[in-house]
């Protein structure tokens, strides 16, 4: 059976079912016409019937108008179900003040919209329920019929034990009222670390598979491109230095030079403790940017003036892997420019990665960081002979994550266009010198 109360990812309430609160109201209902004519047919008690009943099938009125209108998946919003329980409150108040007020034991039924409010709604809203509820009971405590009774007298009990009854009520509505909802958000709490957690194991599974993708793709693609370098080895040297296509045979021989490197990178990633493999923030970003630079897309990176306490760090693959995966799809989507920008204090260390590019489009831009997402736009991957999976951003943030980084992306603010990736650390957890 689903649950008829459930939060968003972030914690916030999704609200009260629609049909939960019908099917309460019909039990609601249901018991309150059994009482009334246990009562007025089989105890015999002058209740009067009519209004009573009258009272119930406003109740009745508003169900069937409630199922016929909306949807009753529908989950109602504080804005929608605080007013729809106030009625219940409402509704109670009209029948204990035909019924004897707070000398009928049924005034107890106050603390029914409460509970509900208290494990389904926002605090906020319980509160303003439970004081409305109060004020109510306080009224039919002050003014009521007369409760309907046989005998030669009616029952007359003292002010100060119906007041004594309005505080006892109060006190429960308080007490049971905060103690239902501190429960109620202890098992949302619950819930949302639950998939947090499921969400972050779903991700390294998914890291860990690719993780064996890529030794295996390393191994696979180490044939063809150690022929491949052969065979543009043998083609510039029997290229003339005066034949146009000199300079591709160039580039292709650095891009195959390229492809070696980031293949080792690949099988290498879980290492890192050489004695000496360790650095300043400037060089490691230097050594980030370098093999991006040739590609006619300006790089700049900017470093606060005063560097004397630059963080010195470990030489560790997977951030180096992870930053050069950003600044790489910066070169790739930046017009002319490509910025990042190191900060740092005592506690803190962060880098930005912004570009002049297009910026993320609004399909994607709440699901930049999950496997096979792209940012590229469809007819960019049309044209081009080559389209991206969308791991590559996954896999990015996700190493950039196990180095204990915070990542937010994000477009530039205006009159600035393109994107910008955000990247904060705490830092004791990446720089030596803490």
């Amino acid at each position: 059976m689903a649950s008829a109360f459930a939060t968003f990812p972030d914690g916030r309430s999704l609200g009260l079912r629609l049909d939960t609160l019908i099917r309460l109201r019909w039990l609601a209902v249901a018991g309150q016409t059994l009482s009334i004519l246990v009562v007025y047919l089989l105890l015999g008690f002058p209740l009067p019937l009519a209004p009573c009943l009258a009272v119930v099938g406003l109740s009745v009125v508003l169900n069937i108008l409630l199922r016929v209108r909306f949807p009753v998946a529908r989950r109602l919003s504080d804005v929608a179900a605080g007013p729809l329980l106030a009625y219940d409150v409402l509704q109670l108040t009209a029948l204990l003040y035909l019924t004897g007020g707070l000398n009928n034991p049924f005034a107890l039924l106050f603390l029914a919209p409460v509970m509900i409010s208290a494990t389904a709604l926002s605090w906020t809203t319980t509160v303003l329920l439970g004081v409305f509820a109060v004020f109510c009971a306080g009224i039919v405590g002050l003014w009521h019929q007369p409760l309907p009774w046989i005998g030669p007298s009616e029952p007359e009990l003292p002010n100060l034990f119906l007041a004594g009854t309005w505080v006892a009520l109060s006190v429960a509505i308080g007490f049971i009222g905060l103690h239902s909802w501190r429960v109620a958000e202890e098992a949302r709490e619950l819930a949302d670390a639950l998939a947090a957690t499921e969400l972050v194991l779903a991700r390294e599974q998914h890291l860990s598979q690719l993780d064996g993708l890529a030794a295996a793709a390393a191994h696979e693609l180490g044939t063809p491109l150690a022929t491949i370098a052969l065979v543009v080895k043998e083609m510039e040297r029997s290229c003339p230095p005066d034949d146009p296509h000199s300079e591709d045979i160039v580039l292709l021989r650095d891009q195959v030079r390229r492809c070696r490197d980031i293949l080792q990178k690949l099988t290498s990633l879980g290492s890192g403790d050489a004695p000496f493999d360790r650095m300043p923030l400037s060089l490691l970003l230097e050594e980030v940017v370098g093999p991006h630079r040739d590609f006619g897309i300006t790089i700049a990176v900017h470093l606060p003036e005063d560097r004397t306490d630059e963080p010195v760090m470990d030489r560790n693959p997977g951030l180096i892997y992870g930053l050069g995966n950003l600044v790489e799809n910066a070169v790739d989507f930046a017009e002319s420019r490509v910025e990042l920008e190191a900060r740092w204090t005592t506690t803190r260390m962060e880098i930005t990665v912004s570009d002049d590019g297009p910026g993320f489009s609004p399909e994607v831009s709440d699901r930049i960081g999950q496997p096979y997402v792209t940012s590229r736009a469809r007819d960019r991957q049309e044209a081009d002979e080559e389209s991206g999976l969308g791991l590559g951003f996954f896999i990015a943030k996700t190493l950039l994550e196990r180095t204990g980084a915070s990542l937010w992306v994000e477009n530039r603010p205006a009159p600035a266009h393109g994107a910008q990736v955000r990247i904060s650390w705490m830092r004791n957890a990446v720089a030596l010198d803490s």
